[in-house]
């Protein structure tokens, strides 16, 4: 006669504790042979879980040539899109790009980090979304630590959490970043909120006391551009309006905090800051307008600068 189901479970989670890959998978074959032959029931339930179980550490394993992902950094800051499987993630990727991305109402639609492209205030932000994390991705779980290898280049992280979902699975991935030692300015979103409640919003905010709750559905404008506002503010960036012959462009300079005039010639171009001797400002960096000032002479947001050269 079998032990009860419940000892089962017990003892086979015991036996996949830190099994990864191929011995993970040869594990669980060798549990499926052992499990009696029952088509309904707790025993009926714990194989197809075991025959779940195999299928998801295949797609896992699929994920990453381990240590090999790199995502090329385009715009002024990189974003990070982090959170548990189906979260998400890819729908509010796609619906702030162009890119178009494979979503699933299923755990790991996404396998490989996606980078897509977003105009935040006039300016380039790169959205990275990584595949979902699960708990032991700091020990290499579904390729977690090449999966954190791309969280450690980037500028900021957002993790994603679908609203109306109980936050274990978010608390488990919150925790596999932080046991791989990042630290970066960090908000969270909390997704589909079309279909979450007040409360379900309210118990978000008070299990993660310390980061912003924005919520955020794909199907509400305004709570898309919340939520851009949002990323925003977690880069930190500066903009500054170049001008030229007495025109000021639509477009801005993101920079750094502490920027100077100098570093907004050499975003317009290199050669231009070798060049440059000083600027003209408008904004709130100059004690009027038009004022001349030096190369170290230090920017503020919404400054409008004209670059001086030498001859």
């Amino acid at each position: 006669m079998p032990m009860p189901h419940h000892t089962q479970m017990q003892v086979i989670k015991r036996r996949l504790a830190d099994k990864e890959g191929s011995q993970r998978t040869r594990e669980l074959r060798d549990i499926l042979t052992k499990l009696p032959g029952y088509r309904n029931g707790p025993y009926a339930d714990i194989r197809k879980w075991v025959e779940s179980q195999i299928d998801e550490t295949r797609t896992r394993s699929s994920v990453v040539h381990r240590d090999s992902i790199s995502v090329r950094r385009e715009g002024a800051a990189q974003v990070a899109l982090v959170g548990p499987p189906n979260a998400g993630k890819s729908s509010l990727l796609q619906s702030l790009s162009h890119v178009q991305i494979k979503v699933g109402a299923y755990a790991f639609t996404t396998l490989r980090p996606v980078p897509a492209l977003t105009r935040i205030n006039g300016v380039l932000i790169q959205l990275v979304e990584i595949p979902g994390l699960i708990a032991g991705a700091a020990r290499d779980r579904g390729g977690g630590r090449a999966l954190l290898g791309v969280l450690r280049g980037a500028d900021a992280i957002v993790y994603c959490h679908d609203a109306s979902q109980p936050s274990s699975a978010l608390r488990d991935v919150i925790d596999e970043v932080e046991a791989a030692g990042i630290d970066l300015p960090t908000a969270l979103a909390a997704t589909k909120a079309d279909d979450a409640s007040q409360n379900d919003l309210s118990r978000l905010r008070e299990n993660f006391p310390s980061m912003s709750v924005v919520a955020v559905s794909v199907l509400d404008d305004a709570s898309l551009e919340d939520f851009k506002a949002a990323i925003w503010g977690l880069t930190g960036l500066l903009r500054v309006y170049p001008r030229t012959r007495g025109r000021t462009d639509d477009d801005p300079v993101a920079l750094r905090p502490g920027a100077t005039i100098a570093d907004v010639a050499r975003a317009l171009h290199k050669e231009m800051e070798s060049s440059c001797t000083g600027g003209r400002v408008w904004g709130p960096s100059a004690r009027f307008d038009g004022q001349i000032v030096g190369r170290s002479h230090p920017v503020a947001h919404g400054d409008v600068v004209e670059i001086r050269t030498a001859g």
